[in-house]
């Protein structure tokens, strides 16, 4: 053979070669990496993410043209912070302009400003504070797994604790809680911070002493899973009992407060009967404070997927945003939206189970979700109707 038919030779297989390998490269599947809400394009949620080039963001749905009343258009989803474990409880300080939630499992607060996104510990160690919310005169509430009690922060600085037990029975570990124009506030008591986790473990070989301060007194559970409200006068009434709603978990009331809506979560530690089912009840609030007419608002299965309700805010339309845990199935975490009637309208996608919501910012028209890792935000074309 020539040396010109060898070199020939070899060109033509290098070419193939090449083409073979830059054909395998353009069937070649994405790298693989944390599941998202859509899959073309990839999204990225972060600051630093492409625009979706979307008049409507992709990860907004409308499922009933009503919602576009209440969406906004030209904006998009951002992820504001990453890197908890658990985030819960978003709450707005008007007066502050600024975000706080909690780090339940790192045992600590989380602040973000508005004025230029800064994001810092609040306040740690937390007690693994779970929900919290601002009053009627801008005080911060905060309800405390580890020490099972609801406490307010002054503005002066100081803490006063409004409820830490009932009959003389230590409260299990409250969860979230919203306040009334009369001066009450309103609060659910499940058993979630009874895990080693979140809060104090409760049964078993676990030490609930260990990692915690010295004179720190663990308990065992001594209530059902009840709904209370804090009286003015500071006296603690039972409103919702664990028969009506078992695990209760996100609460808010309509605009008018004339409607409370409390949500039922899973099966908790202690739990002895079944637990809840993953739905939301809606009561009819009467002049002396006595609930009555309960409904099932929803069972959240949507296209047979359960989205998990966790917390709850409404809009000054009484329609209801509500955080979802679908678990593994992608695209179906984020937030429900359901109007008064319990339709749902609309929905928001995140690539992470969201664990509750609140509205904020400057005009309350932004929404913040927790995500399980992660701070998410959205501007919507309607306003949250409480403080906080």
């Amino acid at each position: 053979m020539s040396r010109r038919a060898l070199v020939q030779g070899i060109a033509v297989a290098a070419g193939a070669t090449v083409a073979g390998v830059s054909g395998a490269l353009a069937q070649a599947p994405a790298p693989v990496g944390p599941p998202t809400t859509i899959t073309t394009p990839p999204r990225d949620f972060g600051p630093g993410g492409a625009p979706t080039t979307y008049f409507w963001d992709p990860d907004i749905i409308a499922v009933d043209p009503s919602f576009n009343d209440i969406a906004q258009p030209n904006t998009s989803i951002k992820r504001l912070h990453t890197g908890l474990l658990w985030a819960e409880g978003p709450a707005w300080s008007a007066q502050g302009r600024y975000l706080v939630w909690s780090d339940i499992p790192n045992n600590r607060q989380m602040r973000w400003s508005e004025d230029d996104g800064h994001v810092s510990v609040f306040r740690a160690p937390s007690n693994n504070s779970n929900g919290n919310t601002f009053d009627f005169q801008g005080r911060q509430l905060s309800c405390e797994h580890l020490t099972r009690r609801v406490t307010r922060y002054e503005h002066d600085g100081t803490a006063t604790v409004l409820a830490d037990s009932f009959n003389g029975k230590k409260l299990n570990s409250p969860n979230d809680i919203v306040p009334h124009p009369d001066g009450s506030y309103w609060f659910t008591d499940p058993p979630y911070g009874g895990q080693l986790y979140e809060g104090e473990p409760d049964a078993g070989k676990l030490n609930p002493r260990i990692g915690q301060p010295a004179g720190f007194a663990p308990g065992k559970r001594e209530l059902p899973t009840n709904c209370y409200r804090i009286d003015p006068s500071g006296r603690v009434d039972l409103v919702v009992s664990e028969d009506q709603v078992p695990d209760p978990n996100g609460i808010a009331f309509s605009p008018d407060y004339k409607k409370l809506y409390v949500i039922s979560t899973g099966k908790g530690p202690g739990d002895t009967g079944p637990g809840g089912k993953g739905d939301m009840y809606v009561f009819d609030v009467g002049s002396d404070n006595k609930l009555s007419n309960q409904k099932r608002f929803s069972d959240f299965m949507i296209d047979g997927i359960n989205c998990g309700p966790d917390g709850v805010r409404c809009d000054v339309q009484g329609n209801l945003w509500v955080s979802s845990n679908a678990g593994r199935h992608v695209g179906y975490n984020g937030v429900t939206v359901w109007n008064p009637s319990g339709q749902l309208i609309g929905r928001i996608r995140l690539p992470e189970v969201c664990g509750n919501v609140c509205f904020g910012g400057p005009k309350r028209n932004r929404l913040f979700m927790a995500g399980s890792q992660s701070l998410y935000a959205v501007y919507t074309a309607t306003q949250g109707a409480a403080p906080g």
